[in-house]
């Protein structure tokens, strides 16, 4: 089915002029609709990847409820400009809040306008995106209703995570286990200190938020000046830990090499960006997070590393059936440069909490 085709079973104010792709994002096709009038919004097309996200309901209502709790949020502070400071969902004309043409789920939100992401961090973006993401859990910690549903269940859950990994070595596969037996005796040698906050969510002690789960720096939109606009991407939001979304930019944006550097002498947790991340999104989230939780964002970079390091293994044992992969032993890259990761968080443990605890003073 043509793009126009498509784009013409939304409720858009404005004849299309032309549509053309936009941006990088590795899960959704995303379009740019150009309008004619100049006063009519452009807007943003997107075909959903119900591979990932099975339903498709669920993911749009959850991000309806945020975008509109944000708004009012932003309303009750008399800001301007609320356009484009949230994402507003455009229904197709039957109400719903996407198209499905028999093949492919659809979604169209409004164009913001003059707006940029950025794809590298700097200690001052760093700061800036801990506002950002600390201001959005902020907003949405008296989220009214029930809480969201789960667009991917499990997503974050370290007990599942190494229920997998204890099934993958069960079957062994593709034959691997023997090459990565060591790797694999420290991380469940680890388990029970990993799975902390399940067992303190158990206890009652660490309560479950409305978590993004997917923050990096190039899910956030500025203006031309650099100034914050919104957070964006917001299809992974959902219940779960301050600590996933705290833990997992310290281990994607506060990693001095790649995710699979092949030189692991690269790797290591970049204190500069914890800390200037640390001090932002404290200063937006303190006034919600309770001191228990503040007390683990440290141990969250720990987490999150860990987990991913849990994941890359159980598909390189299973024969590597999940992630995309550019040669036979790139998911064993992958761990050996998240375990690295994890170890040279470990040896800057004790400083992170100390630079947490001068924060909250």
């Amino acid at each position: 089915m043509e793009l126009k085709e498509i784009a013409s079973h939304f409720a858009l104010e404005n004849e299309i002029s032309e549509i053309e792709p936009l941006g990088t994002g590795l899960i959704n096709d995303t379009y740019r609709i150009k309008t004619i009038a100049q006063e009519a919004p452009d807007y943003v097309l997107q075909r959903i990847n119900h591979n990932v996200f099975k339903d498709v309901a669920l993911m749009q209502n959850n991000i309806l409820r945020i975008t509109e709790h944000i708004r009012h949020k932003l309303q009750e502070r008399s800001e301007n400009d609320l356009e484009r400071k949230t994402l507003t969902i455009i229904p197709a004309k039957d109400g719903k809040l996407y198209y499905f043409d028999g093949e492919n789920y659809w979604r169209v939100t409004i164009f913001i306008k003059d707006s940029k992401t950025y794809e590298q961090v700097t200690p001052e973006f760093a700061r800036l995106t801990g506002i950002a993401f600390g201001e959005f859990q902020y907003f949405l910690s008296d989220l009214p209703g029930e809480p969201l549903g789960a667009t991917i269940p499990d997503f974050h859950n370290m007990s599942f995570r190494i229920q997998q990994l204890k099934e993958a070595i069960q079957t062994n596969a593709a034959n691997r286990l023997d090459k990565v037996q060591a790797i694999v005796d420290e991380l469940l040698a680890r388990e029970e200190e990993m799975c902390l906050a399940e067992k303190l969510y158990k206890e009652g002690k660490l309560p479950k938020r409305t978590a993004h789960c997917d923050t990096k720096v190039n899910n956030m939109l500025f203006d031309k000046d650099d100034h914050f606009l919104c957070v964006i991407d917001l299809d992974t939001t959902m219940p779960g830990f301050v600590l996933s979304d705290f833990g997992d930019f310290i281990r994607t944006a506060g990693n001095t090499g790649a995710e699979d550097d092949e030189d692991l002498s690269r790797v290591s947790v970049n204190m500069d960006i914890f800390k200037e991340f640390a001090c932002g999104y404290i200063q937006s989230a303190k006034a919600f997070l309770t001191p228990l939780e503040i007390s683990l964002l440290p141990f969250s970079g720990q987490m999150m590393t860990y987990m991913q390091t849990v994941r890359f293994l159980t598909d390189y044992i299973n024969g590597d059936t999940y992630y995309k992969i550019k040669n036979p032993e790139h998911n064993y890259q992958r761990t050996l440069a998240q375990l690295t990761l994890l170890h040279s968080i470990d040896a800057h443990l004790q400083e992170m909490n100390q630079w947490i605890e001068s924060l909250t003073k």
